[in-house]
């Protein structure tokens, strides 16, 4: 779960610790002093970024270990932890302290441009659910092959039409209150696996025989560029596959919505476990998160393994 914070809107804070504790409530076996105490981490954590940071403020709920994450990115210097109590004549450092106390883990890190705060937070859920969309997903993928151009690729407007009735279908099918990511994730492996298709109609690859890393990475590159990407491919090995953008097809309107960017993650390691076996995905970097450029990592066959905290994926998807 992703969230834009304007940093000139004050009530933002408080709808946004809101909304995390409500989230949290309905996930969790938590007692009320825990969600209590995730609610202020999460206040403490959004205040800090908009008093003491600047620029924009990007806001991130991922649970797939037993307890969630919250991570806050702003475009500020880093800073360190405070190692002790401050006394009561500090301005700054107090808030941060007692999100010390709180939170299993606490850690500052700086990024390209600006730094990201990560706090693990005292609650945990009762079965760790899967972030791998369901096998048996049977609604026919758009766009359909003969809407693939001469040169090769989909239309951004046949990309974009797909994109919105797969995530309505999806989420009728669901019938619960899926979050925007896994919805996302299910349209992105249900487009890949078309965007595949034609990529190897295209290039006279057709048949069982699974992709190389080289020529996934080829169809990864070819797939958004079709669709006004700018990814390229920066190291290709038999364990992984990085690639990097400077230009988002949504253009600047992903900054408000970051879980655009699991699109990204669902298309490029479906693709990649139908052909390794299974595959992780890390974003590295996010044009959606307020860096210059967005930075891709594939992890293929048993690389991908040992990577809890990445978006994995398994050729059944």
């Amino acid at each position: 779960m992703d969230w834009y914070v304007d940093r000139h809107d004050r009530a933002v804070p408080s709808a946004l610790r809101r909304e995390i504790r409500d989230y949290l409530a309905r996930h969790s076996q938590a007692t009320p002093q825990d969600l209590a105490d995730a609610e202020l981490i999460a206040m403490e954590l959004t205040a800090n970024a908009l008093d003491h940071g600047s620029g924009p403020v990007w806001v991130t709920l991922e649970w797939t270990q037993a307890r969630p994450t919250l991570t806050v990115r702003d475009l500020g210097p880093a800073f360190s932890l405070p190692r002790h109590a401050p006394d009561s004549a500090q301005r700054r450092g107090r808030g941060l302290w007692l999100v010390s106390q709180l939170a299993p883990e606490l850690a500052v890190a700086a990024r390209r441009v600006g730094k990201a705060v990560r706090s693990t937070l005292p609650v945990s859920r009762p079965v760790e659910v899967t972030i791998e969309p369901p096998r048996n997903h049977t609604v026919n993928p758009l766009p359909h092959l003969d809407e693939a151009a001469p040169t090769g690729g989909f239309g951004r407007e046949s990309f974009l039409r797909a994109l919105v009735v797969q995530l309505a279908n999806t989420i009728e099918q669901q019938q619960g209150p899926g979050t925007a990511q896994r919805a996302i994730a299910q349209v992105g492996t249900d487009i890949g696996g078309q965007m595949e298709k034609e990529y190897r109609i295209a290039t006279g690859t057709t048949g069982a025989l699974p992709l190389t890393p080289e020529q996934i990475a080829e169809c990864l590159v070819r797939l958004k560029t079709a669709i006004g990407g700018t990814f390229r491919v920066v190291d290709v090995t038999e364990d992984r596959i990085v690639l990097v953008n400077d230009r988002c097809p949504f253009g600047a309107a992903v900054q408000r919505s970051p879980s655009l960017c699991r699109m990204t993650s669902a298309v490029f390691g479906g693709i990649a476990a139908r052909n390794a076996g299974n595959a992780a995905v890390t974003l590295e970097e996010r044009i959606a998160l307020g860096d210059p450029g967005c930075r891709v990592v594939l992890h293929l066959g048993a690389a991908s393994e040992a990577l809890p905290l990445a978006h994995q994926y398994t050729a059944g998807t």
